[in-house]
């Protein structure tokens, strides 16, 4: 037997069972209630009543409806994730016999590769010849990144004793609160040993620094927030005339790609980015086939076109 509870209250009693429950934070709670109440439009124009009265092929045409309004594959398996776990929530509260959300798949997303800058963008982002405070921390930012493939979170993280200066490493914490030990390249060696050097010389009267333990300092003596990094990565960026928004991320992504490119070593990678898994370090693969296939075109006889080719 099917309880008869209104489809509001229906979708209150999981919002309060994922609080109390679950425990779950109040961005995720809320997140559940924006699709949830999505779907209750939905059933509203489809003249549905309960919850029980939807089924697959009514979903089905959500989905589709949903897709021509022009929300991405993504967002859907998102909102299909909530219908099922609110599903299984009205299926064990006696208020639903099935999980019309088992029927459904979302419409697949593109994966988007990462984008990276190539290596004469590498070297004309990082020609310096500055001397003063600000440009030199940058610099030294912008070749670790590049250097040694850090997260912003580990850059920021990084303390000044973390840097073995004899063996030209350093040693980082990553995501789960794993170290991991790097190398850093001879430029981004010497860029760091001449940011070290006037580290403390805080630009301004009367400063102090707060946090003596880490390597990148703002001015006002504080360790160098992730947001500043960012700003500063992309105005180093214009100020060299690189086209687009660059982001410390895409350093990283370039030093990966860059490196498989030469090596073809993908656990090495793995290993030095910090990838528990790796098939999140086979999206580089993606990255370095586009880069022989675009050798291949320009270079290879027969995929040249000639003058009015049409290809038939």
């Amino acid at each position: 037997m099917v309880a008869t509870v209104s489809l509001a209250d229906a979708i209150a009693a999981f919002l309060a069972h994922l609080t109390n429950e679950r425990h779950l934070s109040g961005h995720t709670v809320k997140a559940y209630q924006r699709d949830l109440q999505e779907l209750l439009v939905f059933l509203d124009s489809q003249n549905i009543k309960s919850w029980n009265g939807l089924v697959g092929h009514q979903l089905r045409h959500y989905v589709a409806q949903s897709h021509r309004q022009g929300i991405s594959g993504k967002s859907q398996q998102r909102r299909l994730s909530a219908i099922r776990t609110f599903y299984h929530f009205l299926i064990r509260e006696g208020m639903a016999r099935h999980n019309p959300a088992l029927q459904v798949t979302a419409p697949k997303t593109a994966k988007k590769l990462p984008k990276s800058l190539d290596a004469d963008q590498i070297a004309q982002l990082l020609t310096n010849q500055a001397s003063r405070w600000h440009a030199m921390r940058d610099h030294a930012m912008l070749e670790l990144f590049y250097s040694s493939g850090l997260r912003l979170s580990e850059l920021v993280g990084v303390n000044s004793d973390n840097i073995d200066w004899d063996d030209a490493s350093i040693r980082v914490l990553g995501k789960g609160n794993k170290e991991r030990m790097l190398p850093i390249g001879k430029m981004a060696l010497k860029a760091l040993s001449n940011w070290c050097a006037v580290r403390t010389q805080l630009p301004g009267r009367n400063q102090t620094i707060h946090d003596p333990d880490a390597l990148f300092l703002s001015e006002r003596g504080n360790r160098i927030h992730p947001r500043t990094v960012q700003k500063r990565v992309s105005e180093w960026s214009t100020s060299k005339g690189i086209a687009g928004k660059l982001h410390p991320h895409m350093l990283r992504h370039s030093f990966a790609s860059h490196l498989l490119e030469s090596s073809q070593d993908l656990r090495a990678i793995q290993e030095l980015l910090g990838h528990a898994d790796i098939s999140t370090t086979q999206i580089y693969t993606h990255l370095d086939f586009q880069h022989l296939a675009e050798v291949y075109d320009k270079a290879h006889p027969r995929a040249q076109k000639k003058p009015g080719d049409d290809g038939s």
